[in-house]
């Protein structure tokens, strides 16, 4: 990866090879509640979960789970932020792709997106394409294959969206399912402090629930969660379909996988997924 996990996201416990034998049953969900709040080994920062979290990610941003393939893509899908980009969706408009291209150019002066710099500053905030039109895609495609893009992407991901999310996550008591419910939040909905992004969606489901930290029950606080995050999708009519909340991060939970544990079978938008090992 681009950037290491801080130390004090690395927890030691119960390995991966393990964690296929906490797949829940009616009969031993209880047990696998217990035994993943014991042993924190398998949160979602753990490399192997960390390879889930970014396909599953992908399958519900570009249909695959190819998450690498996903460096070069770019499109502007309609929904006010401009450009959306790269492994995790950098927009043009919120501000993230300038901070990306700010920091690879940091690392790499004079690259092929650097000319682009005063116009990401101008259009930051709408959905403007002025001064990106019309070569932007194609020298975005053109940086994608530098592995010093590659590594910027991931560099930013994690330090914007990945590491905050799993960090709450652990602060909040839940697992490696409720640290990935968490970072797939963020990167839809960012993370700020307004009603709908993540920082509002978390406050609204603490205002429903208990999160375990406080003593509550995972199962209910998570569903209030996703509930409080399908309202802020519906807000939307470019993220108005919740499939990703409905039919992959609602059947994991009720599956009671709080260690998002392989195999995994899901579905986004009608098509199916599954990861084996």
């Amino acid at each position: 990866m681009a950037v290491a996990v801080p130390a004090a996201l690395v927890f030691t416990g119960v390995g991966v090879g393990q964690a296929s034998d906490h797949l829940p049953s009616s009969s031993d969900a209880r047990h696998t509640h217990s035994a993943h709040k014991a042993a924190a080994a398998s949160g979602l920062d753990d490399p192997a979960k960390k390879e889930i979290a970014m396909k599953l990610v992908s399958s519900a941003e570009n249909s695959s789970l190819d998450w690498r393939a996903q460096f070069k893509y770019i499109e502007d899908i309609g929904d006010g932020r401009g450009y959306t980009a790269g492994i995790i969706g950098f927009c043009s408009g919120t501000g993230d792709m300038l901070e990306l291209v700010e920091y690879y150019t940091q690392q790499k002066p004079g690259n092929v997106l650097a000319k682009y710099l005063p116009a990401l500053r101008e259009v930051n905030g709408g959905d403007s394409h002025d001064g990106l039109d019309p070569n932007f895609t194609k020298d975005w495609k053109k940086a994608a294959a530098d592995k010093a893009f590659q590594d910027a992407q991931e560099h930013e991901r994690d330090r914007v969206y990945f590491n905050p999310a799993v960090k709450q996550g652990k602060g909040d008591g839940v697992g490696a399912l409720g640290q990935f419910i968490y970072y797939d939040a963020i990167v839809m909905h960012g993370p700020g402090d307004s009603k709908y992004s993540f920082g509002g969606i978390r406050k609204t489901a603490l205002s429903k629930a208990k999160s375990p930290a406080q003593g509550g029950n995972e199962t209910t606080y998570l569903n209030a969660f996703l509930d409080a995050r399908k309202e802020a999708m519906k807000s939307e009519e470019a993220h108005s379909d919740t499939s990703r909340v409905d039919t992959e991060q609602r059947k994991f939970l009720n599956e009671k996988n709080f260690d998002l544990a392989p195999p995994l079978k899901w579905k986004v938008y009608g098509d199916p997924y599954e990861i084996n090992s």
